[in-house]
């Protein structure tokens, strides 16, 4: 593996495509945002003007994009995946449906090229540090051959199975935590908001007790800021937890949770503030409560 074509750089994709570039790998990037482009440049990488010219050549095509519609038409809008060469490795690294995954891996297959399942976990702040977890599914030859890839974004890359879908379920897991905890971190200090106690006394007993856990302690500090920088938008929430519901309906699992986390996600979405971090679900609260 010594070329890599990168589609998505985005806040993630960004900082994973130099630590490629930092770990010796050639980077041939493509995306539809000239800043994208411009940064991978600045970085020592190869700016593309099309999916198909970016994959031209390259051992790894790493996806991280938004959802699998985007997976899919970076793969295969014009036949892009065609110009890649038959040894191709595909690694799918945005959050999907399980369903969706398995889709797209068929249709990779088909061409005779090989897929790895492998979507992420620890945000910009672990795609900047190369400090992701990855989760892949893939046949073991077919893992092995992308580890080192995989290994240049992340410190922790686990084989979770071998078969597409697998890792995206495992991600969907870890989502519902996640949204689930961030939701009720940001109940917790809207109690302690409306009731009138001081809100950063509340939240620095709370990180050290049992209470504590590490999204209080990570987005805590920002749900007490009006505008705080963005390492994980509201709306990115609405889409995996939307994607855990997904899973739910699919395996007849219930999943109360996760439900009402995703309507509080969604309602500070629809009040506008869908691109804010997404700490700042403590919105909906602040509504509810009367305190906005």
């Amino acid at each position: 593996m010594k070329t890599i074509a990168f589609a998505g750089l985005g806040a993630m994709g960004r900082p994973m495509a130099r630590n490629l570039l930092k770990a010796g790998f050639t980077v041939r990037g493509c995306d539809v945002n000239p800043a994208g482009l411009a940064d991978l440049e600045a970085a020592g990488g190869i700016s593309c003007a099309s999916a198909a010219q970016a994959f031209a050549g390259a051992d790894a095509i790493v996806l991280m994009v938004v959802n699998a519609a985007q997976a899919e038409a970076v793969l295969f809008t014009d036949d892009a995946l065609a110009a890649a060469p038959a040894h191709a490795v595909i690694c799918l690294m945005a959050t999907c449906p399980p369903q969706q995954v398995q889709k797209i891996a068929g249709r990779v297959a088909a061409t005779g090229r090989r897929f790895v399942d492998s979507p992420v976990s620890g945000g910009v702040v672990g795609a900047e540090a190369a400090s992701l977890t990855i989760m892949a599914a893939a046949p073991a030859d077919v893992f092995e051959a992308a580890r080192p890839v995989l290994e240049a974004m992340g410190s922790r890359t686990l084989h979770v199975g071998d078969k597409p879908g697998q890792g995206a379920t495992v991600k969907t897991v870890n989502q519902l935590l996640c949204g689930v905890h961030i939701a009720v971190a940001a109940e917790a200090l809207s109690l302690a908001e409306k009731i009138g106690v001081d809100t950063r006394t509340m939240l620095g007993i709370l990180v050290g007790t049992s209470a504590g856990s590490w999204m209080l302690k990570d987005r805590g500090p920002r749900m007490l800021e009006s505008d705080p920088e963005v390492t994980s938008a509201v709306d990115i929430f609405v889409k995996d937890l939307g994607i855990v519901l997904e899973a739910g309906r699919e395996t007849k699992a219930a999943l109360p949770m996760t439900a009402l986390a995703f309507q509080l996600f969604n309602s500070t979405s629809g009040r506008g503030a869908g691109a804010a971090d997404d700490s700042q679900v403590i919105r909906a609260y602040r509504a509810l409560n009367g305190t906005a």
